[in-house]
C-alpha cells in the first residue's frame, strides 16, 4: 500500500475510533424504564421511544406418560412510540411487535399474506374536559387482564380465560369519559381484528364498558398494572363490566381465530373486580361468549363442520408483594366451552413467583401450572421468564 494511502487509512481509523469513544461517553438525562424522550425546540411535538422483550423458558411434563418437552423463545419483542403532536391534547401511540409470535398468522388473504407487525396505531384527542376520542387500531375495552399490558403482568402470561374469550385489538373509534369515581368507554370497530386490509364482510363490533372505583383512584394508575407495586396505603377497588356485540362475525373468536365458512352474531360479557391494599392484590374475572343463532356450522346433511368459540370462564388470582419486592401469587382458571362446539373443559392451577428489580421494567418471573382437560392427560407446565423494558 502506498505511503499516502496508509496515512489516509490511519486517519480514517483514528476518526472512527474517536467517534466510537465519543458515543460511548454520551450521557442522557433519560432514566431507565422511562423510555428515550425527545421534545421539539418549538414544542410542536413530543416523542417517547421504548423497547422491551421477554425471554421465556417453557417446559411441559405429561403426568401420565412422563414425556417432557421444552423450548426457549423470545416470547415478545416490542418497539413502542408515544407522545403528542401539535398540541398536548392530541396524543398518539404506535406499538410494533416483531417477535415470531407477535407477527404470526399473517399468511391469509385478509392480512395481505404479510406479517402482522402493527399492534397499536392510534390517535387520542382530548377535545373537552373528561372526554377523549380515540381513532385507529388498539385494544378494545374488554376484560381488564387483556387491557393490562403484557409487560405489567403478575404471572409469566395471561390466564387461559383471557386466551379463550378476550376481544383483543381492533380498528375503529373509541370514546372515553372519566369523572370522579366513574370511567365509561364506548367503541365501534370493524370486528375482524388487527391488520385486516380486505373490505368489510360482516357487520361492525360494538363495545361498552363501565368502571366504578368506590374508594377513589389507584396510585399511579394501579388499576391497570398487576401487583401492588405502589403499596396502596388505603384499600382500592375497581369494578368493571363490559358488553360486546360482534355483528355477523366471521372469525372463530370474533377478532381472533380462523376465518370460518359462515357468519354468526357473537355476544360477550366480561365482569371483573380488582383490589389492592398494602402489598396485597386480587383480580377476579368472569367471561361469557354466546351466539344467539347457535355457534355450530353444519353442512347440507346436518353434520358438524366447524364452530365459533362460545362458553364461559372464570379466573381468580391473588398475590402478596413483600417489602424486598419478591412476590408470591396463585391463580385458578376454569374454561367451560359450550358442549355443542365439541371443545373440552379446561382447569388450571398456577403458583407464581416474581422478583421485581425495577418494577415491571426489569423483573424475573416463574410459575408452575397444573393443567387438567377432559379427554387429555394432565400436564405440568413450568415457565421462567426475564422481562426487560426501557
Amino acid at each position: 500500500m502506498p505511503y499516502s494511502n496508509r496515512i489516509i487509512a490511519l486517519f480514517l481509523f483514528l476518526g472512527l475510533f474517536t467517534s466510537l469513544v465519543g458515543f460511548s461517553q454520551d450521557v442522557t438525562k433519560n432514566k431507565f424504564g422511562k423510555g428515550i424522550r425527545i421534545t421539539a425546540a418549538d414544542s410542536s411535538f413530543y416523542l417517547k421511544f421504548g423497547l422491551r422483550f421477554q425471554t421465556l423458558y417453557d417446559g411441559r411434563l405429561n403426568l401420565e406418560s412422563q414425556d417432557y418437552n421444552d423450548r426457549f423463545l423470545t416470547r415478545r419483542y416490542r418497539l413502542k412510540f408515544d407522545g403528542w403532536v401539535y398540541n398536548p391534547k392530541i396524543v398518539y401511540k404506535l406499538e410494533l411487535g416483531i417477535s415470531n409470535q407477535d407477527i404470526s398468522g399473517g399468511d391469509i388473504p385478509q392480512t395481505g399474506e404479510t406479517s402482522r407487525i402493527i399492534l397499536d396505531a392510534v390517535l387520542k384527542y382530548n377535545f373537552a374536559p373528561n372526554w377523549t376520542l380515540w381513532f385507529g387500531q388498539t385494544k378494545l375495552p374488554g376484560n381488564r387482564e387483556r387491557v393490562i399490558s403484557s409487560q405489567a403482568l403478575q404471572f409469566v402470561d395471561r390466564s387461559n380465560v383471557n386466551s379463550r374469550f378476550n376481544i383483543d385489538r381492533d380498528a375503529g373509534l373509541q370514546l372515553h369519559y372519566e369523572v370522579d369515581k366513574v370511567k365509561l368507554i364506548g367503541s365501534i370497530s370493524t370486528g375482524d381484528g388487527r391488520n385486516i386490509i380486505t373490505n368489510q364482510v360482516g357487520g361492525y363490533d360494538y363495545t361498552v364498558r363501565g368502571e366504578y372505583l368506590p374508594f377513589g383512584e389507584f396510585t399511579d394508575g394501579g388499576d391497570y398494572f398487576s401487583s401492588d407495586l405502589s403499596r396502596e396505603p388505603k384499600p382500592k377497588l375497581s369494578i368493571g363490566v363490559t358488553y360486546d356485540y360482534n355483528d355477523r362475525a366471521t372469525r372463530q373468536r370474533g377478532q381472533l381465530g380462523d376465518f370460518l365458512s359462515a357468519q354468526r352474531d357473537l355476544e360477550s360479557i366480561f365482569i371483573d373486580a380488582y383490589f389492592k391494599y398494602n402489598g396485597i392484590s386480587s383480580l377476579v374475572e368472569y367471561a361469557n361468549k354466546k351466539s344467539p343463532d347457535g355457534a355450530v356450522i353444519l353442512d347440507g346433511g346436518g353434520n358438524f363442520v366447524e364452530a365459533f368459540y362460545t362458553g364461559s370462564g372464570i379466573s381468580w388470582q391473588a398475590g402478596y408483594l413483600f417489602k424486598n419486592n419478591f412476590e408470591i401469587a396463585g391463580r385458578y382458571t376454569h374454561v367451560s366451552p359450550e358442549k355443542i362446539t365439541l371443545r373440552n373443559e379446561n382447569t388450571q392451577y398456577t403458583l407464581g413467583f416474581s422478583r421485581y428489580i425495577v418494577g415491571h421494567n426489569l423483573k424475573i418471573q416463574s410459575d408452575i401450572t397444573l393443567i387438567q382437560e377432559d379427554t387429555r392427560d394432565d400436564q405440568l407446565m413450568t415457565r421462567f421468564q426475564i422481562e426487560l423494558a426501557f
